[in-house]
């Protein structure tokens, strides 16, 4: 008989030092992170059917398409709405497929060479193909790396065409950052952006690119919260309600908004970190193929559920580039795309 596999697939344990991470199959998914026993990302239970997109893998495309509904190369196309409460197309076609491994790496140190077979590794590569469907008529195969080292978890993901047309396509992960103890309220956000694209609605149609500190944010955020709990501020402080540089306390702000405009390192690297209060957390970095990043408070009615984990999800392009074209990577016939990031604690 073979054994039963767990709801969210086959799972591959890393471990390096005082990291270690478990991935789970389907959605090629970071189902949990851990240093020195600490929680960086929030996890959840191998059968458990995967909540809110946790540590999934987004492709071909992140964010939404407005309406599921795109032209490309002059034809009109639908997809599936997969965010019916909004009626979009949300988060790509891979987030439920199942990825087969293709490649593990070496054991961790201290185990014996005779270990089993499941021992945690240091690596892991996870492969899947997106097949030609209605809305979607491309096929695209993808490859993820996770790998672990003293940095923290790496992770790289390969797009290759294997079709014959030009196929549009986006990526990025969707991890649920832990600073510590407490919640979203408590920690402290440095995001070094200095835009953000305001959306109208409670459908989260996107609107404009601002300024983070231009005046316009204040006339846009009471849209912007109009969801959001009832003691979100609507007024914009002197800094702007959007304006992490440097970092801030996030307090009760409601976010669910792209952000770009964003700073790197001299190496090229732009850095997103979520603090506690005394300066210990977690960080996300990655480069300038990814030059988006949304960041979503995760406001749920549940209070079990409610604000537990920040949302940094770095974007090859913003919500909605099928239509706009903003940043949209066409992948033409035999070509590939790659992206990177590394999430480490603080």
């Amino acid at each position: 008989m073979n054994p039963r596999v767990p709801v969210s697939g086959s799972q591959f344990d890393l471990a390096a030092g005082a990291y270690r991470a478990t991935i789970a199959s389907v959605g090629a998914t970071l189902r949990s992170l851990t240093h020195d026993g600490r929680d960086l990302v929030v996890p959840f239970d191998a059968d458990a059917l995967r909540p809110f997109y946790r540590g999934a893998i987004l492709a071909p495309w992140p964010n939404r398409v407005i309406n599921g509904t795109y032209r490309f190369n002059g034809v009109d196309r639908q997809l599936p709405l997969t965010e019916p409460a909004r009626a979009h197309a949300l988060h790509g076609l891979a987030a439920w497929l199942e990825w087969t491994p293709v490649d593990e790496g070496d054991s961790a140190p201290d185990t014996a060479p005779d270990a089993a077979a499941d021992a945690p590794t240091d690596r892991i590569t996870l492969r899947t193909v997106i097949e030609p469907q209605a809305g979607y008529p491309h096929r695209v195969q993808l490859t993820v790396t996770y790998s672990l080292d003293a940095g923290g978890l790496h992770t790289g993901i390969e797009a290759l065409n294997l079709g014959a047309d030009d196929a549009p396509y986006g990526t990025g992960p969707h991890p649920y950052l832990v600073a510590g103890a407490g919640r979203v309220d408590d920690w402290v956000l440095d995001l070094p952006a200095s835009q953000v694209l305001t959306f109208t609605g409670e459908r989260l149609i996107p609107d404009a690119v601002v300024e983070v500190d231009a005046d316009v944010v204040a006339d846009v955020v009471a849209d912007a919260v109009a969801d959001a709990p009832s003691d979100t501020p609507a007024d914009a402080s002197t800094r702007g309600p959007f304006d992490f540089r440097g970092g801030r306390r996030i307090e009760s702000t409601f976010l669910d908004h792209a952000f770009t405009g964003l700073a790197a390192d001299d190496a090229g690297a732009t850095a997103v970190r979520v603090l506690t209060e005394d300066g210990s957390g977690v960080s996300i970095s990655w480069g300038a193929e990814l030059p988006w990043v949304q960041v979503h408070t995760a406001d749920q009615a549940d209070q079990a559920l409610n604000r537990i984990g920040l949302a940094v999800e770095p974007m090859t392009c913003p919500p909605d580039a099928f239509n706009s074209g903003t940043d949209l990577v066409v992948l033409a016939p035999g070509s590939t795309h790659r992206a990177d990031w590394t999430i480490a604690a603080v």
